[in-house]
């Protein structure tokens, strides 16, 4: 049985048995929940049919969010796609336009998987809906890529935090970032040890990231981090399937991050208090939704 409290324990282990960290996984938690690999991959496979439809419906041009501070912007790349000439090439602006439609759709209450928190939601459909639809790999690899992902995740809340409140930001997007640079290496055939290289490098790309939601709402900034952590995570895998490594182990990375999430400030810990949130437009726009706090 997994403990899931090494991210290279897992590499080791899969590279050992022959296997992805998707497939470790899934047979692990087929163990452990005495549960048919069968049903759990059909379960997997519902969570991704969830996020494509998210991604569609997202995308809407008149959606907009309960508050109206957010929508519309996922519409706004899918037509810059369409055009062409996207900077980040056809598969990063598509995923960067699903990050947004996912992100957006949760602002509007819509359904989503939080994949690990709603906050962080669009980056893993982003990363895995993206090769999807541009070829690059097939929905059998795309589940394998969400069990790896899982697992990623797991480790991640294990050994340090998901939660923005406890961590800031890089505890949400981060490690959203983390776990789906992990599930490209995986769906482009990279080993369990690149797998291992690229969610440490996503990490890094973002320790230290704050959560400073304005007027207290999940919508600004944290919609666009999304469209910033699914990026980070393409470049991660890349660097990963390229043979770089990180320097600092996958496992001290991750203990660096609980450090720094426990040395942030109350105020940068999702109450609202500090960074953006503080800015005379952030607080302009809470008392307008809200009005003057006391």
């Amino acid at each position: 049985m997994l403990d899931y409290t090494s991210i290279h324990e897992l590499a080791v282990q899969a590279a050992a048995q022959g296997v992805t960290i998707g497939q470790l996984t899934l047979a692990d938690q087929a163990a452990q929940t005495e549960t048919a690999p069968d049903i759990l991959v059909r379960r997997m496979r519902r969570n991704l049919e969830v996020m494509q439809a998210a991604a569609r419906d997202g995308a809407a041009k008149d959606l907009r969010s309960t508050s109206g501070l957010t929508g519309g912007d996922a519409w706004k790349m899918r037509e810059y796609l369409a055009r062409g000439g996207a900077l980040c090439g056809p598969v990063g602006a598509r995923a960067i336009a699903i990050a947004l439609a996912v992100a957006e759709y949760n602002a509007a209450m819509g359904r989503i998987v939080a994949a690990p928190t709603a906050g962080s939601c669009g980056i893993l459909p982003g990363a895995v809906l993206a090769l999807l639809e541009q070829g690059l790999a097939d929905e059998d690899a795309a589940v394998d890529g969400l069990f790896c992902a899982g697992a990623i995740g797991m480790v991640i809340a294990n050994q340090a935090s998901i939660a923005g409140a406890e961590g800031g930001c890089q505890a949400e997007c981060g490690s959203a970032s983390a776990m789906a640079a992990a599930a490209l290496v995986q769906m482009r055939g990279g080993t369990p040890a690149m797998a291992e290289q690229a969610a440490a490098i996503a990490i890094k790309n973002q320790l230290g990231l704050v959560c400073d939601p304005v007027a207290g709402l999940v919508e600004v900034p944290c919609i666009k981090r999304n469209a910033g952590g699914v990026t980070n995570a393409l470049t991660a895998a890349d660097m990963a399937l390229a043979g770089i490594v990180s320097v600092i182990p996958v496992d001290e990375v991750v203990s660096a991050m609980r450090e720094v999430g426990e040395s942030l400030p109350c105020a940068l810990r999702e109450t609202a208090q500090g960074g953006l949130a503080a800015t005379p437009t952030g607080k302009r726009i809470r008392e307008q939704l809200f009005g003057k706090q006391n």
